[in-house]
């Protein structure tokens, strides 16, 4: 008998496995087994997503679920891996108390490159494994290198249809091949979730604002978070809304509502917060918002290539210059909500829904982009890349890159290309090194 175990951190990541469930996207299995993983911070003070409302819709797909923060305990799920010439012991110790028996195990996994779904993958050598992607990075190349032994059984990448005609860089490296959640299937999972989290504010039409606790990721801090909800809500303001409803990250502090309560009172405008977490889509669905503004949430695209909302974006541009260093995984998300969406301030681009860069040119920024974080990682790429910065990079488009970074890859945009093999050159790095050394010793 097979059992298929899906690892899932995220109600988002829970219904994009549902969705691919009723799809017929899984084979059929003699036993399908959720591992539920609580990767917050604090995982103590905050829900898993067996507690989170609308988790009792999705349920039904799977026959047994486990919670991997119980079986890990007292480590952290995400600082956790088993070590080497322990793995044998775990598999049998995992096999004797999930109930597994002899059973061959497949695996569906989310951000394989990193705890815990790196951990699991290594616990069952011989498991296929299936990647599914639950939000925008799936866009950008894999995070880090993955040991061989756990790359080469990646059987596919399963991503939703958030940017159609992009194709993902993740796991490319290996040849995996990506495959779509059929969007109908998903929104079918999301309207099993309309009616979820008792308590919900009933605002019609509001402008919907979303949080992303970005300060806890260490790229803003928390007075610049702060002040970037703020913006969020003048540029709903500043396109006539008089109602906001505003949707804190579930960990978030609750000095950042208080903050935009009194904004909102400065500015003469009701505002709401929604105390119940719940997945941004149900607030869609029962508010059918006239705007949606954020960052860079993964939730900015469902609500625009799902529901037909419009939306705005703000920060993205800070952003880009703070994400360090710049193989950040976050980079790419945040790079195609840029190149893709208006800010508040463009008013008809908002209005109309027009999209910011057309397919083929966001293509050829996200490769060149994914090339210079991780040259090493696709290689192949670089023709690409040096085609696209040799032609394209311009005032708009310079903020996706850095000189610094392209300098020291040999690419153009960095030093005069008569210069460029100086970046590779063993004794221009000596010399450089040299120098580097007499001038901390004339300091000293």
């Amino acid at each position: 008998m097979t059992t298929q175990i899906f690892l899932a951190s995220t109600l988002y990541g829970t219904a994009t496995l549902a969705a691919a469930l009723d799809a017929g996207r899984f084979a059929p299995a003699g036993r399908r087994v959720l591992l539920v993983s609580n990767n917050a911070v604090t995982p103590e003070t905050t829900p898993a997503v067996d507690a989170m409302p609308g988790f009792e819709r999705l349920r039904d797909r799977f026959d047994d679920v486990v919670s991997w923060n119980e079986t890990v305990f007292p480590h952290h799920p995400g600082g956790w891996a088993p070590r080497r010439d322990d793995v044998p012991m775990w598999e049998r110790y995992l096999r004797l108390a999930w109930g597994l028996g002899d059973d061959d195990v497949s695996l569906a996994v989310e951000s394989i490159q990193v705890n815990p779904a790196l951990g699991v993958a290594q616990i069952f050598p011989d498991a296929p494994v299936t990647v599914y992607a639950d939000g925008l990075m799936s866009y950008g190349p894999t995070r880090n290198k993955i040991d061989p032994l756990v790359g080469t059984r990646v059987e596919r990448l399963l991503h939703l249809d958030l940017v159609p005609g992009l194709r993902p860089l993740l796991l490319t490296e290996f040849g995996v091949e990506p495959e779509l959640v059929p969007t109908e299937a998903f929104t079918r999972v999301l309207a099993e979730l309309d009616r979820t989290g008792a308590g919900l504010p009933e605002v019609e039409a509001p402008a919907l604002l979303l949080g992303q606790y970005l300060s806890a990721l260490g790229i803003l801090s928390a007075d610049e978070e702060e002040d970037l909800h703020v913006r969020m809500l003048e540029g709903a303001v500043g396109l006539g809304h008089e109602r906001v409803v505003f949707k804190p990250h579930p960990t978030a502090p609750a000095r950042f509502a208080r903050t935009l309560e009194r904004e909102a009172d400065r500015l003469g405008v009701g505002l709401t917060v929604v105390g119940t977490p719940v997945l941004a889509e149900v607030l869609y669905q029962r508010m059918r918002p006239a705007l949606v503004i954020g960052c860079f949430s993964t939730a900015l695209l469902t609500a625009s290539r799902l529901y037909g909302l419009p939306v705005a974006r703000v920060g993205t541009e800070t952003l880009l210059e703070r994400l360090t260093p710049y193989e950040n995984s976050n980079r790419v998300p945040v790079t195609v909500v840029d190149a893709l969406l208006p800010e508040p301030a463009d008013a008809a681009a908002v209005t109309e829904g027009r999209p910011g860069t057309d397919p083929e040119s966001l293509a050829a920024l996200v490769r060149a982009v994914g090339f210079v974080m991780q040259p090493r990682i696709l290689p192949e790429l670089r023709p690409e890349a040096e085609e696209y910065l040799r032609g394209r990079l311009d005032a708009r488009t310079w903020r996706y890159f850095r000189k610094r970074r392209l300098t020291s890859l040999g690419l153009p945009g960095g030093i005069p290309e008569r210069l460029a093999f100086l970046p590779r050159s063993a004794a221009a790095r000596t010399v450089v090194r040299r120098a580097r050394a007499i001038r901390r010793s004339v300091k000293r």
